[in-house]
């Protein structure tokens, strides 16, 4: 039997997927959902407050919680598996794995990762689905001196990044936003119009480096701060594509 919170949560999202609700409407107040689902305020206050959390529903101090926009929102203060960001609305979360393999570093994507020009590196392209609908091309690098086994990892049960993080706890992130037209086999695979345009998010993550682990390994390479800052160094570099009318990024800042 599911938490009394989370009915409530279900009852507002099947409302939204139904189209009972829309962007802009107002919810019911923490007392009515109290009253309709026969919880306790602190229960139906839970609920809302996941929501708004999660980017469905957003507040407005002294006036009530609306819906929000209508697109999933990811949150631009942390870094999420994707797969957690679907289920936690509720949604049925599945991937397409277009590519596993390993590579010859190119001049960028060695200096990326910091490994020396034609090193073989990890690299996968996964397209993550969000009630079947693609909201994520994932093209990534990983570097195997983290994670020897990575190709060999089933990546429908978990994440790259949720597996990525196990075993090399995130220490730092270089992360920037922009707005693109993608190629076309990245717009084929999600399922989009060939100029429809697309958030591209390009995150490059840093892992501590353990005593006789990765970094002491790769300890004849260059040490600055491009490559490792604070004892950490470069574990993948991702370039993640979202389309725009499917997307959002946004957060919540307290002063």
């Amino acid at each position: 039997m599911q938490p009394r919170y989370r009915v409530i949560k279900s009852a507002i999202l099947d409302a939204i997927e139904n189209g009972d609700m829309k962007p802009g409407s107002q919810v019911p107040s923490e007392n009515q959902l109290a009253q309709q689902h026969g919880v306790s305020r602190m229960t139906a206050r839970r609920a809302l407050s996941e929501m708004v959390d999660e980017g469905i529903l957003m507040r407005s101090q002294g006036i009530g919680t609306f819906v929000s926009d209508s697109r999933p929102m990811s949150s631009m203060l942390e870094i999420k598996s994707i797969r957690d960001e679907i289920e936690q609305r509720g949604h049925r979360y599945t991937n397409e794995i277009l590519l596993l393999e390993t590579a010859p570093a190119s001049s960028d994507i060695a200096h990326r990762l910091a490994v020396d020009e034609g090193e073989t590196v990890f690299h996968s392209i996964i397209v993550h689905c969000e009630n079947n609908l693609p909201v994520q091309f994932e093209d990534r690098w990983v570097n195997p001196a983290w994670i020897h086994d990575y190709l060999d990892k089933d990546f429908k049960a978990q994440t790259a990044n949720y597996y990525l993080n196990q075993v090399a706890p995130l220490s730092q992130a270089d992360h920037s936003v922009e707005a693109v037209i993608v190629e076309k086999d990245i717009a084929q695979a999600l399922l989009i119009k060939p100029k429809e345009p697309c958030l591209k998010i390009t995150r490059r993550t840093f892992s501590r480096v353990p005593s006789g682990g990765a970094g002491e390994r790769n300890s004849h390479k260059p040490s600055s701060t491009n490559h490792r800052t604070q004892n950490s160094a470069v574990v993948s570099h991702a370039v993640l594509y979202h389309p725009g009318s499917r997307y959002r990024l946004g957060g919540h800042l307290e002063f």
